[in-house]
């Protein structure tokens, strides 16, 4: 049977179950037997393992791991919450790659070349572009939520698990200073720590020192960066054969701990979230595509499985290094890469400014406090300081979420009872942000003349 014939049956078996679930749920004369919907989901899991074996294809493994992994968090939840090993492994062994490839990437990209000009102008264009982007979605997150009045009416307890969550994230904040957590005091530290930013600024210097040097004094550490990146890139294709597995575990871990109960307080809060986060990529970052004159399904394909790895995994640095890869087999230099692509997770969070906007106001709106155009305006950039430089704290969001709620006036603890559905709301907001720091890269290229959208390269999902 044929991929495509496969994916047909898939839809059908999908809907049939779906109508039948809820059916179950919103009639009260109609009830079906608990195995006969267990079987058509399972039908389903079976359809997308079927679907991935003829495919052959990476990105279909994850995402038949998706769904067995829902599917296992909810039919065995007591066996799934030992599955988070499975992602947590996957995250560290991303972790190992993400330095020696960031910095072996930018010494080459710099010294090979030693146009340090085009370093700086790279650097503003990129600023200035995540600047305009992450304020766009800000204002994007006020209209959704605006619109929808998601949380007027709605009642929130907060239950003790959230609250012990909050306290332990709160224990870890720390004064935050943008401008100086920019550049590394240790270069070890910074390593340990996974400080994507620091990496990158002691790397840029690395790569300007070593291309002030001569040929001859610079060459063999400049081999030794070259061989250094090849063998990282190896690496990740090795680590990335891991995926399934840790997608499925983490999407089976997140659902046997939270199940899909918690969805019914705050439906309308996730479900603003997610309509909002797809205005953002339609009515901003597709309009970029065509200005750029992006060649989207040869893009959609290079940026497939490290957004499907970051909506899994609810983190962007799992899909970086495959990210870089991809965008590199595309046709962007590896040089632009690896200064614009990491310096967008600290600078260019999209989704995660967007989600920033939108739980505050609706916290306000909770509180039954109307915050007038003017206090949404002050809120708006407060976010657009607070939301730079912290993509390596752990729990960084949340911690925004609740200073700006305080600086406001609300009562911060209203925030904690989000932290229920934080990691459904996580997973698209770090879809969208790996979406926009990819379209980000390829922006930057072309605005350096280093990418022509003709010579875009098409990728065979592996």
């Amino acid at each position: 049977m044929t991929p495509k014939r496969i994916a047909l049956l898939i839809v059908v078996f999908f809907t049939i179950a779906t109508l039948f679930h809820v059916i179950e749920y919103y009639s009260a004369d109609v009830s079906f037997s608990p195995v006969l919907l267990t079987a058509l989901r399972w039908l389903v899991c079976t359809g997308f393992i079927a679907f991935a074996w003829k495919k052959k294809s990476l990105t279909a493994w994850i995402v038949a791991a998706m769904f067995i992994g829902c599917e296992v968090g909810y039919t065995f939840p007591d066996a799934a919450l030992k599955l988070n090993v499975l992602a947590s492994i996957f995250l560290r062994l991303i972790k190992t790659i993400i330095a020696p490839l960031l910095f072996s990437t930018l010494v080459v990209g710099i010294a090979a070349h030693s146009n340090l000009k085009q370093v700086g102008r790279m650097g503003l264009k990129a600023i200035l572009y995540f600047e305009v982007v992450t304020t766009i979605a800000l204002f994007i997150g006020l209209a959704a939520i605006n619109l929808t009045q998601a949380g007027k009416g709605a009642t929130m307890e907060v239950a003790q698990e959230q609250r012990d969550k909050a306290d332990k994230l709160l224990e870890q904040k720390h004064s935050h200073d943008v401008i100086l957590d920019i550049f590394p005091e240790n270069i070890a530290k910074a390593v340990g720590e996974n400080q994507v930013l620091q990496i990158v600024v002691f790397s840029i210097f690395f790569g300007i020192a070593l291309a002030k040097l001569s040929e001859e004094k610079k060459k063999p550490m400049l081999s030794f960066a070259e061989g250094l990146a090849d063998v990282m890139f190896k690496f990740t294709d090795l680590v990335m054969y891991f995926a399934p597995l840790a997608v499925g575990g983490a999407l089976a871990y997140s659902v046997a701990s939270m199940g899909f109960g918690v969805l019914k307080n705050l439906f309308m809060l996730v479900g603003t979230l997610y309509m909002a986060l797809v205005a953002f990529i339609l009515l901003i970052l597709v309009p970029i595509g065509f200005i750029i004159k992006l060649p989207f399904r040869k893009f959609t394909k290079a940026i497939a499985e490290p957004v499907s790895i970051a909506f899994a995994t609810a983190m962007s640095e799992a899909a970086l290094p495959k990210a870089m890869e991809n965008l590199e087999r595309f046709g962007i230099p590896r040089k632009v890469i690896a200064f614009v692509l990491p310096t967008g997770y600290s600078f260019n969070l999209d989704g995660s400014t967007l989600y920033l906007s939108l739980a505050s106001v609706f916290i306000a709106q909770v509180s039954g406090v109307d915050l007038t155009f003017g206090q949404q305006i002050q809120m708006v950039i407060i976010l657009m300081l607070t939301s730079k430089g912290v993509a390596g704290v752990r729990g960084a969001s949340f911690l925004i979420l609740v200073s700006t709620v305080a600086s406001l006036g609300l009562d911060p603890q209203k925030a904690f009872a989000i932290l229920a559905i934080d990691a459904i709301m996580d997973m698209g907001r770090t879809t969208v942000n790996v979406i926009g720091n990819c379209l980000a890269t390829v922006v930057v290229a072309r605005w350096e003349g280093e990418f022509n959208p003709a010579d875009a390269k098409d990728i065979s999902v592996s």
